[in-house]
């Protein structure tokens, strides 16, 4: 049987989601009524038989890490194995934070080193997908790769967004770019490696000692290995696989799992997502409640009307309200007669009634245009939306907001409520 340690790199902050990871490191962010984005990275660990697992944490990590715990839910509290958090620490060598991805791996090669596998996957922690690794390694081994990557063709538009590859008719990658202006192909990397151990810990070391890389893979470990004509290659992964990375795409990747035949099915059997979750009673759809394509999790009431809306766990949409194309994540009261429409409202939010929330019309915003660039409004962590408030399209409202934060009456679109540091 092959040994293989997984190390999953966890310590993104992915600022292009604004105030929904401003308080969370990314992969901790809730997703489809009662995940974190990093499940899915560990349940196909386990689910393709990976149980050395290690996850590399940086930025605001606690979250992350009590949801995690010691992996019980995934069946990863054994021995000889495991799932371990791997925080950044003051050792003999270093004393700094991650400074890359390559780098990352290296501070913790020692981690590796216990188990000496045969192969290291290193994946990323915050993208939604199911994968078999099995077959990646089974490819790679079949190739006689140091490094292979699995890869997925994407839209030529949407190309600059990723590394490229470009392989030779034997799928060997003959040319890398990195977020390039002009791609050369649509060959995209998931951040999804496996390498063999030995190769890995060469290039690896090798790297820490050059003082001018960045110390990341797809900056400077693949480009380097790509030059030396090195073994490295390309796995056309055709299953489902989301970058999760912007407000548009993560509501967009929440609302796809609510049609008759979603292209990520969670009532796969034979393909579990496991999670951290609350025991809590079943949810509660009222007499006069109207519940139109819409996943209502655990603990959830619902009195108003729900449609094309995902409600996690433990949410309270009084009598008289409607939330349509919405994201209502644990914990958040929506008061009575109160309208939602494109909006994601994070944790513990409590909105007062009679308020109207992601109407009018799309302004550009005022706060930040990269990353606040469509029709949603984003409510931010434990806030407290007064009663009576209007709020248009494309606003934000950030986290630990109080009802003394609200001078007005009404959010143009395009505005939001930001508390000074």
């Amino acid at each position: 049987m092959m040994n293989v340690v997984s190390l999953i790199l966890a310590g993104g902050q992915g600022t292009r989601l604004g105030v929904i990871t401003n308080e969370i490191a990314k992969p901790a962010v809730p997703f489809a009524g009662k995940y974190r984005m990093i499940d899915f990275t560990v349940s196909n660990c386990v689910n393709s038989g990976i149980t050395k697992v290690g996850v590399v944490t940086q930025y605001m990590p606690h979250e992350l890490m009590e949801h995690l715990g010691i992996g019980k839910p995934w069946d990863l509290d054994i021995k000889g194995g495991g799932l371990y958090i791997l925080s950044p620490y003051l050792s003999r060598l270093t004393s700094s934070w991650y400074k890359g991805t390559a780098d990352a791996v290296y501070q913790n090669m020692d981690f590796i080193r216990k188990y000496n596998p045969d192969f290291v996957l290193v994946l990323s922690g915050d993208h939604i997908y199911k994968m078999d690794y099995n077959e990646l390694i089974d490819y790679h081994i079949e190739k006689g790769a140091d490094c292979t990557i699995a890869c997925m063709e994407v839209p030529y538009s949407e190309a600059s967004r990723f590394g490229i590859m470009v392989t030779d008719p034997f799928e060997q990658i003959i040319e890398f770019q990195e977020k390039p202006a002009q791609p050369k192909g649509t060959l995209a990397s998931l951040g999804i490696y496996v390498f063999s151990w030995e190769y890995l810990k060469r290039v690896l070391t090798e790297d820490a000692m050059d003082h001018e890389s960045e110390n990341d893979f797809g900056k400077n470990i693949i480009p380097r290995a790509v030059s030396r004509h090195e073994r490295l290659f390309a796995y056309n992964f055709e299953g489902y696989w989301r970058d999760v990375g912007t407000l548009t795409s993560y509501l967009d990747t929440n609302l796809e799992i609510l049609g008759p035949l979603p292209p990520l099915d969670l009532h796969d059997k034979s393909w579990k997502i496991y999670t951290q979750s609350a025991e809590l009673p079943p949810a509660y759809i009222s007499e006069n409640a109207k519940v139109i394509k819409s996943f209502i999790s655990e603990g959830a009431e619902v009195y108003g009307e729900v449609e094309n809306t995902v409600v996690f766990q433990g949410v309270i949409i009084e009598e008289g309200s409607t939330v349509k194309n919405s994201v209502l994540m644990d914990g958040c009261v929506i008061g009575k007669n109160t309208i939602l429409q494109d909006v994601i409202v994070c944790e513990k939010v409590r909105i007062g009634s009679e308020s109207r929330i992601g109407v009018g019309e799309f302004k550009e915003s005022v706060i930040d245009k990269k990353v606040y660039n469509s029709n949603i409004t984003v409510i931010g962590y434990n806030s407290v939306i007064p009663q009576g408030i209007i709020i248009g399209k494309n606003c934000v409202i950030d986290n630990y907001v109080t009802e003394n934060d609200f001078s007005v009456k009404e959010v143009q679109s395009g505005e939001g409520i930001i508390k000074q540091i």
